[in-house]
């Protein structure tokens, strides 16, 4: 495992800037520790609703964690409003970064991970596959 940290800049695309970076590293398994910053628009999909809703605000990004592959990110994430509300779920696309996102990837080498359908769930999960990437 190796640790990377990243700063993404204002008016980046949070979710867009995560998937981007695998590809540029070369990289194709990666788990996002942990991220702080801030957002003008946020992108959340809740529990059990299909499209995003989308909160435009000051907001504080308060914890933001998933998986990442070169077939796209598995991502949660908690936000605040300027009052201090909290609102949390899926990121989509659209989340623009305000004045800065700190992130810390845990980047594996050794792993690849992919979205392959599961019939259990019903939605594409995770698969890990150990080994060197080809």
């Amino acid at each position: 495992m190796q640790a990377h940290p990243l700063r993404l800049s204002p008016g980046d695309d949070l979710r867009a800037a995560l998937e981007d970076v695998l590809r540029q590293l070369g990289v194709q398994a990666a788990f996002v520790i942990q991220g702080i910053g801030s957002l003008s628009v946020a992108q959340l999909r809740f529990a059990g609703n299909d499209e995003p809703t989308e909160l435009r605000d000051d907001l504080e990004i308060l914890t933001l964690a998933g998986s990442l592959s070169t077939d796209g990110a598995h991502l949660h994430m908690s936000v605040a409003d300027p009052r201090g509300r909290v609102s949390g779920g899926h990121v989509a696309r659209g989340c623009t970064v305000r004045t800065t996102a700190e992130i810390l990837l845990a980047l594996l080498p050794d792993h690849r991970f992919s979205r392959e359908h599961d019939p259990a769930s019903g939605f594409l999960e995770l698969a890990i596959r150990n080994g060197p990437q080809p």
